[in-house]
């Protein structure tokens, strides 16, 4: 029984950290909708306000250690520098790429890109870590950007070719690439620390060029926004970046990353859906069927077979 409880609370754990990232791009394209705030702000305001909770999460974890009287291996120069490189290239870049992307693409259309990034590691993994992919993975990426083509010239046919929205699908695209550089080169770091505490540094390492960002490109005044924008902003940071992130992870131990990964795929349909309803984005059948390719893609590749 207890065996049920445990796995049924890491489902849990998992499809609400799903659900919660699915809601991100809403989220961004409300506030896009409610004030010209720029993605520099935006994205300063998330890392800031997320920033406390990830630093006490480090912070737990050291003292969580100390009191185990674990002896984990202090991290060198050069895993310091791995984090800082790592949190700059999967969460400050990723994220930006993500902000700017949906200035020119719908939500929906934004997030079902954006979940490409397990058919890019198996690519990255070909190119530099000379894993050759299997039959099973390349029949999914010849799904997977079937399924995005299929997406973007649906889109494409509403909006005469607009190349706005042609550079939002690249930006989107660099996006999930971006993750996927942080997931492959992060993964012997994320094994040796731990996922949590390898999170909670690059989170907090990620922090930084977006201060930075910020600092140079806007003024104090940007930050006067209406009521509205704080509150989705708040929601935001609190409901789909700080509880995700750990319900994921804990849902991720609990049951696995095959059963994970299947999870995994209620996320753009959430979000197209939520897009329909909240943003009224068109759903035309073109899309449902390059989403269907695109998710069933991501599975194939994702889901591994049981050995």
């Amino acid at each position: 029984m207890a065996g049920v409880s445990y796995r049924a609370w890491g489902l849990a754990c998992a499809l609400l950290g799903v659900i919660g990232f699915s809601f991100r791009p809403i989220l961004i394209k409300l506030c896009y909708s409610e004030h010209p705030v720029s993605p520099v702000t935006l994205l300063f305001l998330r890392m800031a306000l997320s920033l406390p909770v990830f630093v006490l999460v480090a912070w737990l974890l050291g003292r969580q250690d100390a009191a185990r009287r674990e002896k984990r291996s202090p991290l060198t120069q050069r895993d310091w520098a791995m984090v800082c490189g790592l949190g700059f290239v999967g969460y400050y870049l990723a994220s930006f790429l993500d902000f700017l992307g949906l200035q020119y693409v719908g939500a929906g259309i934004g997030r079902l890109i954006s979940f490409l990034y397990p058919t890019m590691v198996v690519l990255l993994s070909l190119l530099f870590l000379n894993k050759r992919p299997t039959a099973r993975e390349i029949t999914a990426l010849v799904i997977t950007y079937a399924g995005i083509a299929l997406v973007v010239s649906s889109q494409l046919a509403t909006t005469a070719g607009d190349r706005l929205f042609l550079f939002g699908v690249l930006l989107c695209l660099a996006n999930a690439l971006s993750y996927a550089v942080y997931l492959v080169a992060g993964g012997e770091l994320t094994r040796r620390i731990g996922s949590m505490r390898f999170t909670a540094y690059t989170m907090i390492a990620a922090t930084v060029p977006a201060f930075i960002q910020f600092a140079v490109l806007e003024p104090l005044a940007s930050l006067e926004l209406p009521a509205k924008v704080w509150g989705y902003v708040l929601i935001m940071v609190v409901f789909a970046t700080i509880f995700p992130v750990f319900l994921a992870a804990e849902g991720l131990k609990r049951i696995g990353a095959n059963h994970f990964a299947l999870i995994g795929g209620v996320s753009p349909v959430v979000t197209v859906f939520a897009a329909a309803l909240g943003l009224e984005e068109p759903v035309t059948l073109l899309q449902v069927a390059g989403s269907i390719l695109v998710i069933s893609g991501v599975l194939l590749v994702s889901f591994k077979q049981a050995t």
